[in-house]
């Protein structure tokens, strides 16, 4: 039987609720009131989710753009907090979201591996102690005082991903991230991730390469205008979501055909 303790994330019942905007002047914004509005009419991303993910476990979530993906893994690095329900998150989270999202323009390579590092949770001393290994995986001895404003979105995709891959997370969200940067370096993170599944890091991988799902994990939750559609093996969850893309292209083929 499974515990709370064999849990890394665990979702109860999770919405999230946005005000997507209505109107500015007292004009618009009277009859909206009227309506019991206000200023903006809400937008749900996420209705009513729930699920948990097993300590040492790799799953995919998995679904359309506009789904609640990546809402999804906001909520699970505590970038934003739920509208409703409870979520959990049990270890220390790396989130491979945005890559970089932390770094200055002005600052250097350095100086910013340094300042992303706290952002993470790590110690001055850690960061320091890791620093050459970051630098080496990132391949930017040449520009580490170089401001990071001068990189190319390559190199500060690399910078970002070996700050992140060097914080020794209890559970690492990625998103999409993988998809940046040249095939040899692409090698290079896979290698990392096989590297966090071996020693019982918890992945949860956001992509939308049926090959990176297949690699990788163990499960998949497919998501559909914010609610869960199904999880199970990947096969399976990757048909659904295919038979799910070609129903709403045939929809759109017919609607343009009228």
């Amino acid at each position: 039987m499974r515990t709370e303790s064999d849990q890394a994330i665990e979702f109860l019942g999770v919405s999230k609720r946005f005000q997507l905007h209505e109107g500015r002047t007292l004009r618009e914004f009277l009859p909206a009131l009227a309506k019991g509005r206000g200023w903006t009419a809400p937008f749900y991303a996420l209705r009513d989710v729930s699920f948990a993910v097993d300590r040492g476990e790799t799953i995919a979530i998995i679904g359309r753009n506009g789904s609640g993906k990546s809402t999804l893994l906001k909520l699970i690095a505590g970038v934003m907090a739920p509208t409703e329900g409870q979520v959990n998150v049990r270890g220390r989270v790396s989130p491979l979201i945005e890559l970089g999202a932390g770094f200055h323009g002005d600052l250097t390579g350095r100086e910013n591996v340094f300042m992303n590092g706290a952002i993470l949770g790590m110690t001055q001393r850690q960061v320091r102690s890791r620093f050459d290994e970051i630098v080496a995986f990132a391949e930017l001895h040449d520009f580490i005082d170089t401001p990071v404003k001068r990189y190319s979105s390559g190199m500060y995709m690399r910078l970002g991903f070996a700050v992140a891959a060097h914080s020794d997370p209890d559970i690492l969200l990625v998103d999409e991230v993988l998809a940046v940067g040249d095939a040899a370096f692409q090698q290079k993170c896979f290698e990392r991730i096989r590297e966090f599944q071996r020693n019982g890091t918890t992945v949860v991988l956001v992509t939308h390469g049926e090959g990176l799902v297949r690699m990788f994990c163990e499960r998949v939750i497919v998501i559909d205008s914010g609610h869960v559609l199904a999880q199970g093996a990947p096969a399976e969850m990757i048909r659904l979501y295919q038979e799910q893309i070609a129903h709403v292209e045939a929809g759109s083929a017919a609607a343009t055909r009228v």
